[in-house]
C-alpha cells in the first residue's frame, strides 16, 4: 500500500488547482500554427509587391538613395579648378580679347602672373598733325603729330608710319618711326595710359619736290 503523502506524478493536477501546463504535443501544435513575425523593412526600401521579383525592390532602394551634397561641391570645385588652369595656360590669347582681359587680369593679380601689354593701334586717335619745311634746312621737313590713347587699358607707345605724297597723289616716300626714334628717353616699360595724349616731332628728308600731302598710321 502506498503512503498518503506520496508525491504525485509530474503533470498530474493537485487538489484544488487546475491543470494549466500544456502537454508536449500541444506546445508543438501551437508553434506550428503561430503566425511568423513580420520582417523588419530596411530603411529607404519599399515593400515588394505580390509577384514582383526580389531584385526589383533592391533597385528601387538604390534609386531612391539621395546623393550627398558634398559630391556636388567636389565636382563644382574640380570644374572651377580646371577652368582656372585653362585660363592661365591661354592667358596671352585671352588677354588680347577685350571681353576676357579683365578676368584674366584679375586672375593674374592673384596668381602673380604677367600679362602681355594691350595692343590696339585702332584706339589711338590723331588729334593734330602738321608738316612744314624746317627753317634753315633745305630739303628737310619738320613733322609734328599729336595723338591720344582711347583704349580701355594702357598700351605701349606705337610705331608711327609716315607717308608723303606729291601733287599728283603718288606716294613719294614712306618711313616707320619706332618709339625709340621719336622719344630719345624711351624705356621698354613705358606705356600710354588710357586718355593720355602725346605730341611728337619728327624730321625727315624730303623725298621729292612739291610734297603736298602726308598720312599717319599707327602700328
Amino acid at each position: 500500500m502506498g503512503s498518503a503523502d506520496a508525491t504525485p506524478p509530474a503533470g498530474a493536477a493537485t487538489d484544488g488547482e487546475p491543470d494549466t501546463a500544456p502537454t508536449f504535443e500541444q506546445a508543438i501544435e501551437a508553434a506550428a500554427i503561430r503566425p511568423a513575425a513580420p520582417r523588419r523593412q530596411r530603411r529607404g526600401t519599399r515593400p515588394r509587391r505580390q509577384g514582383e521579383p526580389s531584385f526589383a525592390s533592391r533597385h528601387a532602394a538604390a534609386a531612391n538613395t539621395p546623393v550627398h551634397w558634398r559630391w556636388y561641391v567636389a565636382v563644382a570645385g574640380l570644374i572651377a579648378l580646371l577652368g582656372l588652369q585653362l585660363m592661365l595656360a591661354q592667358r596671352r590669347e585671352l588677354a588680347a580679347d577685350a571681353r576676357w582681359r579683365p578676368y584674366v587680369a584679375a586672375l593674374c593679380t592673384v596668381a602673380r602672373c604677367e600679362l602681355p601689354p594691350w595692343h590696339e593701334p585702332a584706339a589711338l586717335t590723331m588729334i593734330q598733325r602738321n608738316v612744314r619745311a624746317k627753317p634753315g634746312s633745305a630739303g628737310v621737313l619738320a613733322v609734328e603729330a599729336s595723338f591720344r590713347n582711347d583704349a580701355h587699358w594702357p598700351q605701349p607707345w606705337p610705331t608711327l608710319l609716315l607717308g608723303l605724297s606729291d601733287v599728283d597723289g603718288r606716294l613719294a616716300g614712306q618711313r616707320a618711326f619706332t618709339p625709340g626714334e621719336y622719344r630719345p628717353d624711351q624705356q621698354a616699360t613705358d606705356v600710354l595710359l588710357p586718355g593720355q595724349s602725346a605730341t611728337v616731332t619728327l624730321e625727315v628728308i624730303e623725298p621729292a619736290p612739291r610734297i603736298v600731302a602726308f598720312t599717319f598710321d599707327f602700328r
